[in-house]
């Protein structure tokens, strides 16, 4: 298992996409902060990076790479290795590469510019939403095996919850704007990794304006403590439970 998990990592480190990817983070983390006056304007650069750049070039490049590696899968397979250490070598080789990838770009200036909880946290934070989209991407790929079906599955899922998650629970709110739906609203926050991000990170600067709806609810539901303990198990939940879901489907596909 070791082995694989080395000849994935070893196989990504090499793609020109995975090292165009951390220069262009890098590029984009060291100017946030050099030209802000101030870090925490950096952070909130750094943020809207992590939000969106990050998730979609994780779950693309995680689909694609699956597709393009179905004959290395075959190969594995054909050999006397049980197909949980073989998806879960996939996974891990495939994780550390982003989640190193992103620590590269933009976590070095984060531990450069903001040495703080809240540098911590965005850096924390978009390692798990490295892995959280990586894992979509294995749901994604084992869904079907058309490529093209596939990668448009994973931009969807990008855009459900990078874009249109937010619109849906506002149209929601106007729609039932009569009744006490407040509560309600934290429990459908955990629909969305991203938000759950979007959160973990605001609650720290105290950035209240840029939460969006579901975010302020969260704050003012469970206070900061709590609301950053409940979103990091829910944002942990969206790694284990797509990636559980897909090996599954993956232990009983014909391949």
């Amino acid at each position: 298992m070791n082995r694989i998990i080395r000849i994935i990592f070893l196989d990504i480190l090499k793609n020109k996409i995975v090292l165009a990817y951390t220069i262009i983070l890098g590029i984009l983390s060291w100017s946030s902060f050099g030209l802000e006056d101030n870090s925490a304007k950096g952070l909130l650069t750094i943020l809207n990076i992590v939000l969106f750049t990050v998730p979609l070039v994780s779950i693309l490049f995680a689909t694609i790479y699956l597709y393009n590696s179905s004959e290395f899968i075959e190969l594995l397979l054909s050999q006397p290795v049980k197909r949980k250490k073989i998806w879960l070598s996939l996974f891990l080789g495939l994780s550390l590469s982003m989640v190193l990838a992103f620590f590269i770009g933009a976590g070095i200036p984060l531990l450069v510019y903001a040495p703080d909880s809240v540098g911590i946290m965005m850096l924390v934070v978009g390692c798990l939403i490295s892995l959280v989209f990586v894992a979509l991407a294995f749901l994604s790929s084992i869904l079907t095996r058309d490529k093209s079906k596939g990668i448009g599955i994973a931009i969807m899922s990008w855009l459900y919850f990078a874009l249109l998650f937010d619109g849906i629970v506002l149209f929601l709110l106007f729609q039932f704007s009569d009744y006490p739906i407040e509560k309600a609203m934290v429990a459908v926050t955990a629909l969305s990794p991203i938000d759950l991000a979007r959160i973990q990170i605001l609650l720290q600067l105290d950035a209240s304006a840029m939460m969006g709806y579901t975010g302020a609810i969260f704050k003012d539901s469970f206070g900061t403590s709590l609301g950053l303990l409940i979103s990091f198990l829910l944002l942990c939940s969206w790694v284990v439970v797509p990636f559980f879901i897909s090996l599954i489907k993956f232990k009983n596909k014909d391949l």
